[in-house]
């Protein structure tokens, strides 16, 4: 697994040249720097306040993709926004091009083979994903997993790899990106219109007072958000939920925002995330529109959940946890 930086931005640029990629920038080039070793004294060098766990992990994960990786190897990367895993295989040796990223400079270049929904997945494969670091190891029954649900585009039939024991040092951290990817899944699994609601009351807990569309043609909008629960007071917010695997794209913005008012603001909801032309067509539209993707909308839900009606709450119901600090 190579991680496709925070929220996967790298995602698309992975897929559409053919890459995976690290950071690590700073210590410049790593074609001469064959060994653990001499890339550990590099890291040192660069970071000299890391402690010397961290130090050597970094130096492990930069070492792996740098000389143990190798051509033929699966790899797999993530798009959290879509929840969408990327899997192909490595075609060639360790290469530095910053034309792809100037931040993530050092690649190898990968022939893609397909997607797949995390919804496929078991549970025990989901689980062991759901690791926060960069770049690590998959097990076979991961692998096997991934090109089972690739094939078939069925889920599993039943639950299948032990789940992974985190690094200790990112105990926490492992626990709460697994907590935030089982929320997302519980989300991904309502039907529409419990999403519908689940949006609605997400608004009401942000302060706003919802009418939300009765089933049937709803003329591009199925919640309505305002300060009087009647659209007459600013900000009068439009909400479009989308509900589905796959991302939305510009027609569909297009659509959205053909019918609003010159005064509305503009919310469009997908599970499945938004194509490239999509984004681009909410950044050009005469009214603001924001597009949210199951992570945002996760991210707000856990946010505002103490705030959440108790109706609200039964469509998801999350415990809070206590670590020590």
């Amino acid at each position: 697994m190579v991680r496709a930086e925070r929220n996967g931005r790298l995602y698309d640029a992975f897929k559409e040249h053919g890459v995976v990629a690290i950071s690590w920038h700073e210590i410049g080039d790593l074609a001469d720097l064959r060994s653990r070793d001499a890339i550990l004294t590099r890291v040192r060098r660069q970071w000299p306040q890391l402690s010397q766990q961290s130090a050597a992990m970094a130096a492990g994960q930069i070492h792996r993709f740098r000389s143990v990786m190798k051509k033929g190897d699966t790899v797999v990367t993530y798009d959290p926004g879509r929840r969408v895993y990327l899997i192909g295989k490595i075609v060639g040796d360790y290469e530095r091009d910053p034309s792809i990223d100037e931040e993530d400079p050092n690649i190898r270049r990968v022939s893609w083979e397909g997607e797949v929904s995390r919804d496929l997945l078991s549970v025990a494969s989901r689980n062991s994903l759901g690791a926060i670091s960069t770049l690590f190891l998959l097990s076979d029954d991961v692998v096997t997993d991934l090109r089972r649900a690739m094939s078939s585009r069925q889920p599993a039939p039943e639950p299948g790899v032990e789940d992974e024991e985190p690094a200790e040092d990112d105990v926490f951290k492992n626990i709460q990106s697994k907590a935030i990817e089982f929320t997302k899944d519980r989300v991904s699994a309502l039907d529409w219109a419990d999403m519908q609601e689940l949006v609605a009351g997400l608004l009401r807990a942000m302060g706003y007072k919802t009418r939300v569309s009765p089933s049937g043609p709803d003329r591009g909008k199925d919640i309505v958000a305002s300060p009087d629960g009647f659209g007459f007071e600013a900000p009068r917010i439009v909400v479009e939920v989308k509900h589905r695997q796959g991302p939305m794209g510009a027609q569909a913005i297009r659509s959205f925002l053909g019918g609003r008012h010159p005064h509305d603001k503009g919310l469009y909801v997908s599970t499945g995330g938004f194509s490239k032309d999509a984004h681009y067509e909410a950044e050009r539209a005469n009214i603001p529109v924001h597009l949210m993707s199951i992570d945002e909308l996760v991210e707000a839900l856990v946010e505002n959940y103490e705030r959440l009606d108790v109706g609200t709450k039964q469509l998801v119901p999350l415990k809070r946890i206590y670590w020590p600090a």
